[in-house]
């Protein structure tokens, strides 16, 4: 299976939420389904932040370092909200790829279906 990735516009264009065109299905289901899959979609929830927190800083009126503890502080506020709803978000990206819903779950389980399995007679061995 070539993957085919999204060039850096596309990138944004996905990151910022939008769809990505049909060649890039199976990397969508890579990107939210890898080893660093949540990781990646927190830098997707970062890249959303970016626009308005560049905003905040230069068309609110304002010490600065106000401005900047507001950004900082409503960042880590969004980041937490995107934390949380980590699952649901990647979820929808699949489906929006065409991907049938829970095939994201589905595809992380099975990738790492083998260390969970080798922790677990690990876990077994040293309990019994």
């Amino acid at each position: 299976m070539t993957l085919h990735r999204p060039g850096l516009l596309w990138w944004l264009w996905y990151a910022l939420g939008g769809g990505l065109p049909a060649r890039y299905r199976d990397w969508v289901l890579h990107d939210v389904s890898t080893g660093t899959w949540a990781l990646r979609q927190m830098l997707r929830s970062v890249v959303q932040l970016v626009p308005f927190g560049v905003l905040l800083v230069l068309l609110v009126p304002g010490e600065l370092w106000v401005r900047l503890v507001a950004v900082l502080g409503g960042s880590l506020v969004g980041l937490m909200y995107a934390a949380s709803f980590v699952h649901l978000t990647t979820e929808h990206r699949s489906v929006k790829a065409g991907w049938a819903p829970g095939q994201a779950e589905a595809e992380r389980e099975r990738r790492t279906a083998p260390s969970r399995d080798a922790a677990a007679r690990r876990y077994a061995e040293r309990y019994r």
